[in-house]
């Protein structure tokens, strides 16, 4: 589907037409699901808790996917040099709640599974059968299914007498529900074959007459639809496809006990602790004032361009982006947006934003767990290089790193991500390492191009600097005000923000040392080295004093900034993996520029970079540093060792794939449109597979068609890169009516984003102040 939405975008005649149809079948998508999912919720019963305890399917051995929604795993937290066990979740969930396990030794196992999931260290252990009260007949006191069948060899009057019994108790276990919690766990199958003499007569057929007694008796007042038993069927459902795995044909294998009791945890838990990775059993919170007044703005621009479209003739729209080279055009190469424009893109991103919302907020969509397998990853990856490599064109230039290389290699490091995040590789610890150099890359690419630009133009005026900012950063802001999350969640964003300011920042500094300034002396050359070596002193220095960095970012209002769920923890890690990732990228920037100042590279159409015998020397090294990285990368123990090398190797990585991707002639000379198309967008790609590529803030997958993942997959792409590319359209439009040349004007809009910027941060602190003493 990929495929598709780029050829929809690849002919340069009709390209904007494909594409806008494109965007248009897109649209007709999201509303037909949209409505299908609105309609089965409402008919069909949307219950996610029914969802979690009736059905559901694994996705590998122990891994157990509820139908339409996540369940949570809940862990033990050991302490450290200590043996007990500090049980965060549990603690919080269960807090003055008794919990009660009544039945058979079945039931048993599953109280045991239950507690090992609070204190592994529990054991299966006590008496294993317990009546209460004297019984003049047993088998009246019985409402465990196995033993009526047994001490009745199955017969009939058995089944009566189970069926009497259900309804004695039917109203009290109703009055129970009214205050708390009744689970009825129907009855697992057994493996026949292998029952012992004394329990042949136990077959899977009297269980199902059993477990349709329960179903038919309970929960019989339909007028209390509170006070009502919950069956817990996807536990018999687990059993039926691995009941084989039973050493005596009764009781259930580990993991399958497993499964009913992080099942029941999870309908009992979610609704109390809210956990992230587990959708099923929550309910919808309100949305926020800040989402209220998002919403309203939205709106508010989409009445103010119906009434003028109405009232008023609807002028040219101005040329579209290249979407062909994929090139930014300048303001000044753009004609005058229109006085109907900035409403029509903000009409746009506020429907846009519904369709966020709908994925990733509402109780609309289905969201699944993720599960890695090395076929879920390779196989996409193999196709995707394979597609690549197909869509070979000659290049429009022979630099190295031009325009047209950069955006292929941004697009298919993108694209690698992506498969990357949706199947869960970051579980392998080789996959999870290379893809750390591809970040790294990204922010490589980052000081390269912004120190080409300074070192080259010497444009550090503020026209420039907000043109980035709004570019990197308006997509961000608007999905922290509609998802309600803090801007560090989309943690890419800030890092390549700060990183910005601070090339921006050296670069400005006095002295400007600017190419021009350079050619008349060679001094100027120890200059920039001397700013690049103080900015290589200023990034040790942090690294090395994580109390300070921490002191630094976590004084109000910048902690707002770099804060994720109270703690700059996430910012520390994200900074200090890829701390020298930008000064690699201006070093070779600088050393690039400087040998193409002296003419030692050969960068013509089929030359080679360098003398024969220096490209194949250079070549050889890069392939044998890749292959000593994989290596390295595949003798990985934990992804905390291997984190803490990663900074000072990345680098000789990413060298590595330009001197390949650059020294032959032929390579530099060709490139991919595939991935420089994807390229273009690459930013939006990166942020909107947050909410809906993916789902519930990364964690998981959303679901638009259900019990069909390959098809899922298909129409979600298709909708999410339709998507990713009208809004980077869309932030090209709002950037030219944000950011004006004027620098006057410009000012006033600073001073005024400032001040709405502070009103947002005071509204944020004010409500986290009342929530504190809520609680």
């Amino acid at each position: 589907m990929a495929v598709l939405a780029y050829s929809l975008g690849k002919r340069e005649i009709n390209q904007y037409f494909c594409i806008k149809n494109a965007k248009l079948l897109s649209l007709v998508a999201v509303i037909l699901l949209t409505v299908f999912h609105t309609v089965s919720r409402y008919y069909g019963g949307g219950d996610t808790c029914e969802w979690l305890l009736s059905s559901g399917r694994f996705l590998g051995e122990n891994v157990w996917q509820p139908y339409g929604c996540m369940m949570h795993k809940y862990k033990s937290i050991p302490k450290l040099h200590n043996y007990q066990i500090v049980c965060h979740e549990a603690k919080t969930c269960l807090a003055e709640k008794r919990v009660a396990f009544i039945g058979d030794s079945r039931i048993r196992q599953l109280f045991y599974s239950y507690i090992q999931i609070i204190d592994p260290t529990q054991k299966e252990n006590g008496r294993k059968h317990v009546y209460f009260g004297d019984c003049p007949d047993k088998i009246d006191c019985f409402l465990t299914c196995t033993w009526s069948i047994k001490l009745r060899s199955g017969s009939s009057e058995a089944l009566q007498q189970y069926r009497a019994n259900l309804t004695a108790i039917s109203l009290p276990l109703e009055q129970l529900a009214e205050d708390g919690e009744v689970y009825w766990v129907l009855q697992d199958p057994v493996h026949e074959e292998v029952l012992s003499g004394n329990r042949k007569m136990i077959t899977n057929e009297q269980l199902d007459l059993y477990n349709e007694a329960a179903l038919g008796t309970l929960n019989s007042n339909k007028k209390n639809a509170k006070a009502r038993v919950r069956f817990l069927g996807a536990s018999r459902q687990a059993a039926m496809e691995t009941i084989a795995q039973s050493a005596d044909g009764l009781h259930l294998p580990e993991n399958t006990r497993n499964v009913g009791a992080m099942i029941l945890m999870n309908a009992v838990c979610n609704k109390v602790l809210r956990p992230i990775h587990g959708s099923c059993c929550q309910a919808l919170p309100a949305p926020s004032l800040l989402q209220k007044l998002t919403a309203c703005v939205f709106l508010g621009s989409t009445l103010v361009f119906l009434f003028k479209h109405i009232n008023r003739h609807w002028k040219s729209r101005p040329t579209p982006p290249d979407v062909e080279s994929g090139e930014e055009k300048p303001a000044t190469a753009a004609s005058p947006l229109s006085h109907k424009a900035p409403f029509q893109a903000m009409c746009k991103m506020g429907l846009i934003m519904a369709y966020f919302y709908l994925c990733d907020r509402a109780d609309v969509f289905m969201k699944e767990q993720k599960f890695y397998t090395h076929s879920t990853f390779f196989i996409p990856l193999v196709y995707m290089f394979v597609l690549g490599i197909f869509y070979s064109e000659n290049s429009k230039e022979t630099k190295l790193l031009n325009r047209e290389q950069t955006d292929e290699w941004k697009g298919w490091m993108q694209l690698v991500i992506l498969i990357y995040h949706i199947s869960g590789a970051s579980a392998f610890i080789p996959v999870y390492m290379h893809v750390r150099v591809l970040v790294a890359a990204y922010l490589f690419q980052t000081g390269y191009g912004h120190f080409s630009f300074f070192w080259l133009k010497g444009d550090f005026g503020l026209y420039r600097v907000c043109q980035v900012l709004f570019r990197l950063n308006f997509l961000v802001i608007v999905l922290c005000l509609v998802m309600d999350r803090p801007y560090q969640f989309y943690y890419f964003v800030p890092l390549v923000t700060f990183w910005f300011v601070i090339i921006y920042a050296t670069m400005a500094m006095w002295p400007q040392i600017l190419q021009k300034k350079a050619n008349g002396s060679g001094m100027w050359h120890i200059g920039i080295l001397v700013k690049l070596l103080g900015l290589l002193l200023f990034i040790c220095f942090f690294a090395y004093s994580q109390g300070l960095f921490e002191n630094i970012f976590s004084v109000w209002p910048v902690s707002k900034l770099f804060e994720l769920n109270g703690s700059i923890h996430e910012w520390w890690f994200r900074w200090k993996l890829d701390r020298f990732a930008i000064i690699h990228g201006m070093l070779f920037a600088f050393v690039y520029l400087l040998l193409q100042k002296y003419q030692v590279l050969s960068e013509g159409k089929g030359e080679s970079l360098f003398s024969t015998r220096i490209s194949n020397i250079l070549l050889l090294i890069s392939v044998v540093s890749f292959m000593t990285y994989s290596i390295w990368a595949s003798s990985c123990k934990n992804k905390t060792e291997c984190n803490e090398m990663h900074p000072y190797i990345s680098g000789l990585q990413i060298l590595a794939f330009i001197l390949i991707r650059n020294i032959p002639g032929y390579a530099r000379s060709l490139y991919s449109s595939f991935f420089a198309w994807f390229g273009k967008i690459s930013l939006e790609l990166f942020i909107c597979q947050y909410h809906i590529w993916l789902a519930a803030d990364t964690k998981g997958i959303l679901v638009l068609i259900p019990g069909n993942p390959s098809l899922n997959i298909i129409i979600s792409t298709f909708i999410f890169v339709c998507v990713a590319h009208e809004i980077s359209l869309i932030t090209n439009d709002l950037a030219q009516v944000a950011i004006p040349k004027d620098g006057a004007a410009l000012l006033k809009r600073l001073l005024a984003a400032g001040v709405f910027t502070l009103g947002l941060l005071l509204m944020s602190k004010s409500a986290e102040g009342n929530q504190g003493e809520g609680h």
